[in-house]
């Protein structure tokens, strides 16, 4: 009786030792990636989304991304920023468009091009498992209930220290 109750608080122990590895806003995350996953099939994984990054210096960033059939076709590229007349006039910097022979040749300029399943994947295992004591995190929905804005910003940073994607739109191909 004393070795079963002995195997009992071992048992427990190492059960209750084990720790699940949540990740933040895990019900809103499942929520998006199941809206996700309604709306790839809806399209046959054939789709454009666009980011955005915008600086409070005016500069801003916006990547258009075309996937047929789960693979990606265009990326399409602008910078821009606020003109010095005092307006909210915008000169574009630079602007380019890949098609799916040259996608990632700017990658100077825009970083890897992701299909929406890798962006759901990344922010499942990097954006939504940052250390919560260390940064505040988001996750939000718009675009008919997939992800909009996905990531970290370190406690304290005041400029520009988004880590992760925002998506303004999510459209059929």
């Amino acid at each position: 009786m004393k070795k079963l109750f002995l195997f009992t608080i071992i048992i427990s122990f190492s059960v209750t030792s084990c720790k699940k590895e949540d990740i933040a806003n895990e019900s809103d995350y499942n929520k998006s990636y199941n809206a996700w996953l309604n709306f790839k099939s809806k399209v046959n994984n054939s789709y454009t989304y666009t980011t955005n990054f915008g600086s409070w210096t005016g500069y801003g960033v916006e990547i258009k991304i075309g996937v047929s059939n789960g693979k990606i076709i265009s990326r399409d590229f602008i910078s821009s920023r606020f003109k010095q007349n005092g307006t909210i006039q915008r000169d574009t910097i630079k602007q380019w468009h890949e098609d799916a022979d040259h996608i990632n040749t700017h990658s100077n300029d825009a970083g890897e091009s992701l299909i929406l399943d890798d962006v759901y994947q990344k922010a499942k295992t990097v954006w939504l498992k940052a250390d919560k004591k260390a940064n505040d995190i988001y996750f939000e929905v718009r675009n008919n209930g997939m992800i909009s804005n996905c990531g970290f910003v370190p406690k304290g940073c005041q400029d520009d220290c988004f880590n992760g994607i925002s998506i303004t739109s999510i459209t059929a191909l």
